[in-house]
């Protein structure tokens, strides 16, 4: 795995450098719908408000009713971060990864990145190394992006609690909010291998803590990413990872609880 991760690297940095158009990211362009509103961050003391809170109601994958809020969260009230994991059908080690921060009486606020799809795009690893997408920051109620993933595109989804304090999450929500900001007015291309959804991640963790996550292949693959951070100690690691991952997996109550109210605890009951 680590030779091929190596291989990849020179081909695509020698395509990159004689493919890759000079054309620069932009935010303004015709953005799907559910890629079209950014969110808007401001903090004053112990409060981030956040505007554009993405809460979508899905039928399907294509088909969804928009919503967004606006909501104050207390920093000072953040108790967890959670690492969630989805897998992707049909191609092995790709996934999606993103974190769920958790405040007291059951707050949780999803950050993901992503591509910023136009209309008529999809997701591809292969064109993602050559600045097809632009990168964004979605903020989000749990019942949007995780439902997405588990109840319509029927992926596997894990949840796993994050083994940190709760200084550290909160210096990590803080060290993602000047990044959410600077993007809003310096946009960037997304890429597969250097700017993707976990390399964001691990850049924010490093950030925090210097060096808790070394070099690692998972970020090209994140799929393998849990396997990593449960040798890391990142996530519970009391049992082998295969066991973890039939603990954390949410599937099957993120079915039975879609329409819950309180959704994000039901999800996590029993662990």
């Amino acid at each position: 795995m680590k030779k091929l991760f190596i291989i990849m690297l020179i081909a695509v940095g020698v395509f990159y450098i004689g493919v890759v158009s000079p054309e620069k990211p932009s935010n303004e362009r015709d953005w799907t719908l559910d890629q079209k509103v950014l969110p808007i961050l401001t903090t004053d003391g112990d409060i981030l408000t956040v505007q554009n809170v993405r809460n979508f109601t899905y039928t399907s994958t294509t088909n969804y009713a928009p919503n967004y809020y606006t909501k104050e969260y207390d920093l000072s009230k953040i108790k967890r971060v959670w690492y969630i994991v989805e897998p992707f059908s049909g191609f092995k080690g790709a996934a999606h990864t993103f974190l769920s921060f958790e405040f007291d009486n059951d707050v949780f606020l999803a950050v993901s990145v992503e591509i910023r799809k136009e209309v008529g795009e999809e997701f591809s690893v292969w064109k993602g190394i050559l600045r097809n997408y632009e990168l964004s920051y979605v903020f989000a109620d749990e019942k949007d992006v995780i439902q997405l993933r588990s109840n319509h595109r029927k992926d596997l989804v894990y949840v796993y609690p994050v083994q940190t304090t709760p200084e550290k999450v909160r210096a990590l929500l803080e060290n993602i909010i000047p990044r959410v900001q600077h993007l809003a007015l310096n946009p960037e291309f997304y890429n597969t291998l250097t700017n993707n959804c976990t390399t964001n991640i691990i850049d924010h963790i490093n950030t925090i803590t210097p060096h808790r996550i070394p070099f690692t292949y998972a970020a090209v693959f994140p799929e393998y990413s849990d396997k990593v951070a449960h040798k890391l100690g990142l996530i519970p690691h009391d049992v082998p990872i295969e066991d973890i991952r039939t603990r954390y997996l949410i599937n099957q109550k993120a079915e039975l609880y879609a329409n819950s109210p309180d959704f994000s605890s039901r999800i996590r009951e029993g662990f």
